[in-house]
Parts: structure tokens; sequence; C-alpha cells
């Protein structure tokens, strides 16, 4: 049974999730295992965005999470840069802003909000990462919109990169990966693992084909988009403006 949009979990249910699962976050190479290739996923957008988008001066973080993504893109590109980290979760965001501020001398910027309704200059950024969070958009106007945001608030030559969960265009498609995800699940925690996290996305998330996300990334304006990597449920892809 899938959960209508309208009794998926509310924002403040989200972030009441993720004040108490820091720690597991804050791991930079397994922080994410419930997520078929993670590591991999993590080094693929970092490394998208240093070889397609230079200078890299300014970093926005969307759903920042412990700044896994952040401190990698800090490695690869081995430079400072400013960093604007924000999530739902303040505790989150403190840690993130530690671990950052640990190996980047740029400034780091903390946003305590829903990129939904912060507010930002337009053109402000050279590269935005998006890691785990996207999914959490619900209907296709808050898809639009969203995407829109990005696009506009990016500097032009800038570029966007995504990694998140993944749902397919057909049905038959959509049942075998989910199966083959279930198996990845049962491998790594057993039967009761696989269900715990099936019940929680069932509730929480409401994610889309990476095929609709790349064609939404041409509609708002992107002149280039570049599917990186997908493995069943999970993909990551970007765009450059």
């Amino acid at each position: 049974m899938v959960t209508p949009l309208a009794q998926k979990s509310t924002t403040e249910e989200i972030r009441q999730r993720f004040d108490g699962d820091v720690e597991r976050f804050s791991q930079l190479e397994t922080g994410q295992t419930a997520t078929i290739d993670a590591p991999l996923a993590m080094q693929l957008i970092t490394n998208a965005a240093v070889a397609s988008t230079q200078p890299i001066r300014r970093v926005l973080d969307i759903g920042c999470g412990a700044g896994n993504n952040t401190i990698k893109l800090r490695q690869i590109a081995g430079h400072d840069f400013d960093a604007d980290l924000l999530d739902l979760s303040a505790p989150m965001l403190a840690k993130a802003a530690e671990r950052v501020t640990d190996v980047n001398g740029g400034k780091v910027t903390t946003i305590h909000a829903d990129f939904r309704t912060a507010e930002f200059e337009p053109e402000s950024f050279d590269v935005i990462l998006a890691a785990a969070v996207l999914h959490h958009l619900r209907d296709d106007t808050d898809w639009l919109t969203t995407f829109q945001k990005i696009y506009d608030i990016l500097a032009p030559g800038g570029s966007v990169w995504i990694t998140d969960l993944v749902s397919h265009e057909t049905a038959s498609v959509h049942a075998m990966m989910w199966d083959r995800y279930g198996d990845y699940l049962t491998e790594l925690g057993g039967a009761e693992y696989r269900q715990k996290v099936f019940d929680y996305i069932d509730k929480e998330d409401s994610p889309r084909p990476v095929t609709y996300q790349l064609d939404l990334l041409k509609t708002v304006g992107f002149r280039h988009v570049e599917l990186l990597h997908k493995n069943s449920c999970f993909a990551a892809f970007g765009a450059i403006k």
C-alpha cells in the first residue's frame, strides 16, 4: 500500500526523525548504508562539481545533514570556499558547521529552514548539492517550483548535483527494482530491517523517476544535464546552467 501524498509525513515529523540521527550521518563513508552506492554517488557528484564548475567560491548544501557532501567537495576541490549549510534539523546543522569548519577556511553559514521557504539572492551560488533530500517534495508544483528556485539562485556557469532515491516510469520495472532494493536491505540487516526502511520510505518519501527530474531540469532552463550513475532505486545526476 502506498501512502497518499496528503498523508505523508509533515516537515515537522521529518525534522524530528533526523534530530535523533546525527551521529549516524556524521560518518563520511558509511553514514547512509541504507542507500545503495552512497559513497560512490557522493564521490561522483563532488568530482562532477569540480570538473564542471570553476571557480567554486560559494556552495549551498540543501539538506546538508552532518555535512558529508560539503566535506567531500572540499577534499576534491583542494581549496576553501564559502559554504551555506541548510537543513531542517538544528542538531544536524550544528554538527555540520563544526565538521565543515574543521576542514574548510571559508565562511560557513547555517540556515535552519525548509529550502522551499528560505530566501536567497539570485545567482548567489557556484555549486548546489542536494543529497537524499528532494524525495521529500510532493506534487508536481512542488517539484517544479523547487527546481526553478535552484536554477534561479545558481550563478551563470554554476551547477547542481543530486543524489537521491528515485522511482521508475513503469510499474513493472518499479516493482522489479523495489524487489532488488529489498534484497539489498535484507542482506544488510535482515527482514525486519528491510521492513523498517520500507515503512519509513512509504510514510515519509515521495520520489520521482530520474527521467522526470532530468526533464524538469531542462524545463526550468538548464542547458546541460548529466546522469552520472543509477543502481536500483538510487541515482546521481546533475545539471549545468
